[in-house]
């Protein structure tokens, strides 16, 4: 987004959302109080990924960022991590069609290279059957991780340096903006977290800086639109500075 854009959204901000990004947070918890295993969570998990994908459809947003598996996450059990694996080529597989239907763009964000082969396949086939849809931009982070993004973003930059593409004083916010996952989508403006839990977990620390924060203890099979609209009402609240004062505080100097 231009510095012009962006000053505009500074000018005029809107009273509901463009960009929604998610933490989904607390599978885990919802599953062991049935007494059953993580991945009966992470299953009933993919529910309410149907039901935040349909509402932000709903309610015409730009684009919608799903936290499905950080770079942290390959610590967990083998078996855990294996079963979410194979969850994720099944629900890709079989839902990339029906998103393509909606007029959604599909954008798997993050470092896929880890991810077996049939995975990696599956996302470059659909990112590439949905490429060209001018919907919602759905985004999943797989295998994610802000600090990786920003440092991803800044060997980019070096890289220019060392062909003589760019200065170094040519490195700026700016710059680093072009290089960074997302950069073609309107900032994030609002951040949900499920589960209790209040940090933001290495998810898009460059994209959310001026981002609003919402925080619920559902976790997140128990996601709806009832918890949805009410992060749009606290959103629609809030007073959004983004680093600047209000007249009224500028009266007060």
């Amino acid at each position: 987004m231009s510095s012009e854009n962006q000053q505009q959204r500074k000018q005029f901000p809107p009273s509901s959302p463009r960009h929604v990004a998610i933490i989904m947070d607390g599978n885990g918890r919802w599953a062991k109080k049935r007494g059953q295993l993580n991945i009966f969570g992470h299953q009933a998990g993919i529910k309410s990924v149907y039901r935040a994908v349909s509402f932000a459809v709903n309610h015409h947003f730009d684009a919608l960022t799903l936290y499905a598996f950080s770079s942290e996450n390959w610590n967990r059990p083998s078996q855990e991590v294996s079963a979410l694996m194979k969850l994720f080529v099944r629900v890709i597989g079989s839902e990339v069609k029906s998103l393509h239907k909606h007029n959604i763009r599909l954008r798997i964000i993050g470092d896929t290279s880890r991810f077996g082969i049939r995975l990696q396949e599956l996302i470059h086939l659909s990112e590439a059957l949905t490429c060209n849809n001018d919907g919602l931009t759905l985004n999943i982070a797989a295998n994610y991780g802000g600090r990786w993004d920003i440092i991803h973003g800044v060997r980019k930059l070096a890289a220019r340096v060392q062909e003589g593409i760019m200065h170094p004083d040519q490195i700026d916010e700016d710059a680093l903006c072009q290089v960074i996952c997302m950069n073609e989508l309107a900032p994030v403006d609002l951040v949900i977290r499920t589960g209790g839990e209040h940090r933001i977990s290495n998810f898009l620390l460059w994209q959310i800086a001026y981002a609003e924060l919402f925080f619920t203890d559902v976790l997140w099979p128990d996601f709806d639109d009832t918890i949805f609209e009410s992060a749009l009402n606290a959103f629609s609240q809030r007073e959004r500075r983004f680093g600047g004062i209000t007249p009224y505080d500028a009266n007060e100097l």
